[in-house]
């Protein structure tokens, strides 16, 4: 992922030189992180994306919403997905999925990372299934989608608060879970610190974890066993 400023990598229109090889070497293309960049800078990196990595979308995360709003009107003739939820911004026709993710939230307010999440699994050509609101608060709403969840090749749980819906999922399913902590909780929840500490002290075998919000991390994990199992990739 770019930073667009990283010193003695200057190239198009003095930004970072992006890592265009990255697709052949790791099968996931570099990345814009849009947080802390203008607007100018990001619309830039991800045209430059484009022209010189043609083979997939061009996706950009943490977009604020100068990028999300200009988005459209930047790349005309061009298929572009913008979502002000997960701040993403996808440019370019989404390749035909493969595989099936299934993505959970634990509460609404967990739904900017699992959008993060789900536009970078689109972006990588992985289906992806968004189910929200199953925390551990009210089991019985986990326990209803448990058959579909079930089903699928690898599971991101984002959670908050306690950080509890991971180790529980990794209990139940066969497919691999990635635990996502959120900066989600009231006071000793640290912005997300002690969520994640929760989940890597997990004992359901099986279990992940990324950075805290890292859905782009989960996506690219999740993204990766499924070109790796299903070798189309």
């Amino acid at each position: 992922m770019t930073d667009g400023t990283t010193p003695g990598t200057l190239g198009v229109g003095g930004f970072a030189e992006l890592d265009t090889d990255r697709r052949r070497r790791t099968g996931v293309p570099e990345v814009v992180y849009g947080e802390g960049k203008t607007p100018e800078q990001t619309l830039r990196l991800l045209a430059e994306l484009r022209r010189t990595d043609p083979r997939g979308p061009a996706l950009a995360t943490r977009c604020p919403p100068a990028v999300l709003d200009a988005a459209r009107d930047a790349f005309p003739g061009e298929a572009v997905a913008a979502d002000p939820v997960g701040r993403t911004v996808t440019v370019g026709a989404l390749p035909p999925p493969v595989g099936d993710v299934v993505a959970l939230t634990a509460g609404t307010t967990d739904l900017p990372v699992a959008g993060e999440c789900r536009a970078t699994l689109a972006a990588l050509g992985v289906g992806v299934r968004l189910v929200a609101d199953v925390g551990v608060a009210g089991l019985h709403r986990l326990l209803g989608h448990l058959d579909a969840i079930r089903d699928a090749d690898a599971v991101v749980v984002a959670a908050g608060m306690d950080g509890a819906l991971p180790s529980v999922v990794a209990g139940l399913v066969p497919a691999p879970v990635i635990g996502v902590p959120t900066s989600v909780g009231y006071g000793v929840a640290a912005g997300g610190l002690a969520t994640a500490a929760a989940m890597l002290a997990s004992c359901s075998p099986g279990l992940v974890v990324v950075n805290v919000d890292n859905g782009f991390g989960a996506a690219v994990h999740a993204a990766k066993i499924v070109h790796r199992v299903r070798g189309d990739r």
